[in-house]
């Protein structure tokens, strides 16, 4: 096998780190982390709870970002450091460690890539997943359980807080439908791309003939709304039910009537809350998705106008936009952008980096083929 030609490698990989350096504007992210480390600094910070977790959760992502830049910068001098040694002493272990390392920059600057391409209006925000079971019975609720043990293993990986907001669970097993929230910078944005109708096929658990069966879920991303942001809903567009929050198989979790199901009469968007101990901040949760999801619904809205008036009212989502197959062979697949993987069991444990960073790259090319 050919050996790799560093001299053409380091070149591509400082080239690449440039390109990465202007998108992400180093000057306008050292003054930004300038501004919070001095926003960290008041002595009054955390008299607002919240704000102060904002503030120390943007200072903590920016560090990192800024840090990775400037390491990587490290380690592409390190790296032809070591490769002139290897060539002067004639070491083919340390050869080998160059390679080695010449792959683990590829891989890094490839994550960074990616991060470049999330530049929508709402991308940095925190995400509010929701699944629903869809078609294939209790296979489906079954589906929509695993989905969400994926999405929340993916997020423990990366060490994102992740808090379960609402869960309907079915009757047999499984989830009839779950809404949870993932906290990180970029959360919306990276798992945006999961939206869409995931498709399960294997040999049912629950049939006692053995026989294959295909179910499916739904996966609604938004981002969570924030207090700047202009949703006003008027109070009488607004219907608010209570009830007792419950557990699976209805077993009771709370003796008061402090779940919250609140519905928005013009659009019919509803949106149910238990997580909370009290009716009033469940109440407050519900609101906040609700206004994520009627902002989400107006930014839509306006873009299938501009689409129309375009003449192109083409969907941008397949019904089907990922399958994993269980039976009869082993493949996850996604349908949009071709990436594949051969170890469902993995994936379903939360390695959905490389769909996710397929998904935003296609999202790009699609964004362009569209400009």
């Amino acid at each position: 096998m050919a050996s790799i030609d560093f001299s053409e490698e380091i070149p591509r990989l400082r080239s690449t780190l440039s390109s990465i350096e202007q998108v992400t504007d180093v000057d306008a992210l050292d003054a930004k982390i300038a501004d919070l480390e001095q926003q960290a600094s008041a002595q009054d910070l955390w008299d607002d709870v919240e704000n102060a977790q904002k503030v120390s959760a943007a200072l903590s992502h920016a560090q990192s970002e800024r840090r990775r830049i400037s390491e990587l910068s490290s380690r592409i001098e390190d790296l032809e450091v070591m490769v002139e040694l290897a060539a002067e002493e004639d070491d083919a272990d340390t050869l080998a460690e160059a390679e080695a390392e010449l792959t683990s920059i590829h891989r890094t600057l490839d994550e960074l890539e990616v991060r470049t391409l999330l530049s929508g209006e709402y991308d940095e925000r925190d995400a509010v997943v929701t699944i629903r079971a869809g078609a294939g019975g209790v296979d489906a609720a079954d589906f929509a359980e695993m989905l969400m043990r994926m999405y929340l293993r993916w997020a423990e990986q990366h060490g994102y807080a992740t808090k379960v907001m609402d869960t309907s669970y079915a009757e047999e097993a499984g989830l009839k439908s779950v809404t949870f929230e993932v906290s990180a910078p970029f959360a919306y944005g990276t798992l945006s791309v999961e939206g869409g109708t995931h498709r399960l096929v294997r040999i049912s658990p629950f049939d006692n003939q053995g026989r294959r069966q295909t179910s499916f879920a739904a996966v609604e991303v938004i981002p969570l709304i924030e207090s700047t942001d202009s949703i006003e809903i008027p109070e009488n567009e607004l219907k608010i039910d209570v009830f007792r929050s419950s557990g699976p198989g209805g077993q009771s979790v709370n003796t008061t009537d402090s779940a919250v199901r609140m519905t928005h009469l013009p659009t019919g968007t509803v949106v149910s809350m238990q997580d909370e101990k009290s009716q009033i901040q469940n109440r407050a949760a519900a609101l906040r998705v609700m206004q994520s999801r009627l902002l989400l619904l107006k930014k839509a809205e306006e873009a299938a106008e501009r689409k129309e008036l375009a003449g192109d009212v083409k969907a941008s989502w397949g019904d089907q936009m990922r399958s994993y197959v269980l039976n009869p062979y082993q493949m996850v697949k996604d349908l949009r952008t071709e990436h594949q993987e051969g170890n469902p069991s993995s994936v379903f444990d939360g390695e959905i980096d490389a769909f996710i960073d397929a998904g935003i790259r296609w999202r790009a090319e699609q964004g362009k083929t569209q400009d």
